[in-house]
């Protein structure tokens, strides 16, 4: 059974300070997630959802529409803010989406197969997909799940802090815990975290998830009572986000789920500010000039 991508693009790209979803990046225009989309095709997945906000639908679908029409199935699932949300709640008063775990949930009815979750932003290379588009199609296991990690190091931004799950490993291969750390930057020649407390150290080499998670459909009810206890205790906290990682998390300490971790070669790179789109640009040329991309990805 071919695997679906879930691909995260509900964001409101708040420091990026536009719809860096849709920006244009590769040498003919491309976005990043066109990439997303010509790797998941080559490493055997059979259907996208793109999970976004209902005013962006008729955009996607006129950029992205001509290039998968005979390629792969698609869809497009809608991450409103009341989703979901308990109906004895009434009407959420908040602006931002809830996070990541909830557009996840919010691709329930699009998605009946072993998925794959990323994000829209991020470039994660064909390698990363055919490892996790391996393990779903062929792992049999309801209650394993999976993640591709990548070194913190290779992950930051030279403009500002980045927001990261902070992985520890246990000694099976398997997540023992992630935390997401909202503020991570280097200080001083040092990889740190800041919190209230103050700032924490992390070795360069300390994984970390990109949001390139993979998943069994078994998952979703389980993520639903979840949120809907989120929901419930986060309700008139509108700057609150329902993570993935937080979704995870509960998993592994729920003794609901276990979670693979496998380690990507491939190069990663994202966007989270407006002065990151020349790195961006560059390296996409790159990987074009030198033949991991053809010229033009859709003709």
């Amino acid at each position: 059974m071919q695997p679906t991508l879930l691909i995260l693009a509900a964001g409101m790209g708040s420091r990026y300070g536009g719809i860096k979803q849709l920006d244009q990046f590769g040498p003919n225009g491309e976005t990043i997630i066109d990439y997303s989309l010509f790797d998941a095709i080559r490493a055997g997945f059979g259907k996208v959802v793109f999970i976004i906000r209902d005013e962006l639908r008729d955009d996607f679908e006129e950029i992205f529409k001509p290039k998968l029409d005979g390629r792969i199935a698609y869809d497009y699932a809608i991450q409103s803010l009341q989703s979901y949300v308990p109906a004895e709640l009434g009407t959420v008063q908040r602006t931002k989406p809830w996070g990541t775990g909830h557009a996840m949930l919010c691709a329930w009815e699009q998605t009946d197969t072993p998925f794959a979750v990323i994000n829209a932003d991020d470039f994660y290379g064909l390698e990363a997909f055919q490892i996790l588009g391996n393990f779903l199609q062929n792992d049999t296991n309801d209650h394993l799940h999976a993640m591709v990690g990548y070194e913190v190091q290779n992950t930051l931004s030279e403009y500002g802090s980045v927001s990261r799950g902070v992985c520890a490993v246990d000694d099976t291969g398997n997540l023992a815990s992630v935390v997401e750390r909202t503020k991570i930057y280097e200080k001083d020649g040092q990889i740190v975290y800041e919190e209230a407390e103050g700032l924490t150290p992390l070795t360069p080499d300390t994984p970390v998830s990109m949001n390139f998670w993979g998943f069994k459909p078994s998952v979703f009810p389980l993520v639903q009572r979840q949120f809907e206890e989120y929901a419930r205790l986060n309700f008139d906290a509108p700057k609150a986000e329902f993570y993935i990682p937080t979704v995870m998390t509960a998993l592994i300490q729920n003794d609901q789920g276990a979670c693979k971790v496998f380690r990507s070669r491939s190069e990663w790179f994202g966007v989270t500010y407006p002065e990151d789109k020349p790195m961006v640009q560059a390296s996409l040329k790159r990987l074009h000039e030198s033949g991991k991309y053809p010229a033009n990805l859709w003709v």
